[in-house]
């Protein structure tokens, strides 16, 4: 472990690669996320526990520690081959104890999120705005300038004008999960809630060429609306191909995923509209 972390990882003080190389080896041994569990798997001389375990809490309050200098690095090398494929990203957030909020970028592999990038903020909702978010995602996009194939997967609270602005130039594939109040222009002949697209149970929508909220500027892409034993989602993306983590999650989806007619709409807009 010591070595690995020498050979990717960037390090102020080769005490901080050992200290970590001891934790994550204890974590692996140990199967748990806690630090006194972890006090039978880590050298040392102290004849007190509670000293084992000091040592470790002083690795994790150490601000001299950069955490993404020494993590990042390992995600980067643990990707370097996924170059010719497809690599997903995935957008999401998560509230901690009712205070804080992370935002996190995760690649996703075998139906995991393993984390990339993250940022916590004291935020006690999961709904952030672009601006807190965009920052992260510029420097995924220049840490991963030699995947020429990278697809962005975002939950329904990410559906915005400002990242659809950069996911547009980012030339990234995408796919957004749309809330029902969301209006769209186009599948009629005056704007409608996606949420009144949904066709009857058991049946799949796709509508190309629709434009987004009230202005009706975003036009690329699919808005997918599928009702079948599972709860019904609108889905917005740029994809050239099927979305999935993995192969057992494409054989899952497609056993439980089915439809007895599926229907592609052409939508075309109004000429003051698709202006």
């Amino acid at each position: 472990m010591l070595s690995l972390l020498r050979q990717y990882s960037h390090r102020r003080d080769l005490r901080h690669l050992k200290a970590l190389a001891w934790m994550v080896t204890a974590l692996v041994c140990s199967g748990q996320l806690s630090l006194p569990g972890w006090e039978a798997y880590g050298p040392s001389r102290a004849r007190q526990a509670q000293s084992t375990e000091r040592r470790w809490q002083r690795f994790l309050g150490n601000r001299r520690v950069r955490v993404k200098s020494l993590y990042v690095p390992l995600v980067l090398a643990a990707i370097h081959r996924w170059k010719g494929r497809r690599l997903y990203l995935a957008l999401d957030t998560t509230v901690l104890w009712n205070r804080y909020g992370m935002i996190h970028l995760s690649v996703t592999c075998c139906g995991r999120a393993v984390p990339l990038l993250w940022r916590v903020l004291e935020h006690p909702s999961a709904t952030v705005s672009a601006q807190r978010y965009l920052p992260m995602l510029r420097l995924a996009h220049r840490l991963l300038q030699a995947y020429p194939d990278v697809m962005v997967l975002a939950d329904r609270g990410f559906a915005n004008h400002d990242l659809l602005a950069w996911l547009s130039q980012s030339r990234w594939h995408y796919g957004l999960c749309l809330p029902s109040d969301v209006v769209v222009h186009g599948p009629h002949r005056h704007p409608l809630e996606v949420g009144y697209l949904l066709p009857p149970k058991g049946e799949a929508r796709c509508y190309e060429g629709i434009g987004l909220w009230t202005d009706g500027r975003w036009l690329k892409g699919v808005v997918n609306k599928g009702r079948p034993l599972l709860q019904p989602i609108a889905l917005f993306t740029v994809d050239p191909e099927p979305c999935f983590a993995s192969k057992p999650a494409e054989a899952q989806s497609y056993d439980r995923i089915w439809f007895s007619r599926i229907q592609a709409v052409r939508c075309q807009l109004p000429p003051w509209e698709a202006a």
